[in-house]
């Protein structure tokens, strides 16, 4: 049962991680179910102290992925037109592998900012905001479940 449950643990973290380039996936908190699940085992205890703060972390990290994209297409000049296309953008990505994923937030937010009457110049700006925002939020995944993959790797050693 105990590697069983490691073997479930480290599947959530290579999920997570996944998750942190694929939004249909969530990332961070299939990660952090991975720590738990190496918590069920005998061989490692995590402290309450530990689990808490990473607990924390995952829920603030989840909440600043769906918000950093928003306020980083805002940001630079997008209107609600604009963050509604980044999210469109961004759903339609998914369809079309990794670079759909990472070029769809931005083509939805200038589409969408010339739907509004935007000019070029500013459509493009906020599509920007949409593609740093989103990128922003992805390095703060990967790093959150590169983290708790370090812990659950040395907590195993």
């Amino acid at each position: 049962m105990e590697y069983l449950l490691i073997i479930l643990g480290a599947l959530c973290l290579l999920l997570g991680i996944i998750g942190c380039i694929i939004p249909a996936i969530p990332g961070v908190p299939l990660a952090y179910g991975g720590l738990w699940l190496l918590q069920a085992t005998d061989m490692v205890q995590f402290s309450w102290k530990f689990l808490i703060i990473w607990g924390i972390v995952t829920v603030v990290v989840t909440i600043l992925d769906t918000v950093v994209p928003v306020w980083g297409t805002k940001k630079l000049g997008g209107s609600k037109m604009g963050v509604w296309g980044s999210t469109i953008g961004l759903i339609a990505g998914m369809f079309l592998g990794p670079w759909g994923i990472i070029i769809g937030p931005f083509i939805g937010a200038v589409i969408f900012e010339l739907i509004d009457n935007k000019n070029a110049h500013e459509a493009i700006k906020a599509g920007f905001g949409a593609f740093v925002g989103l990128l922003t939020g992805t390095i703060l995944k990967l790093i959150c479940c590169g983290m708790m993959t370090y812990y659950f790797i040395t907590a195993l050693v």
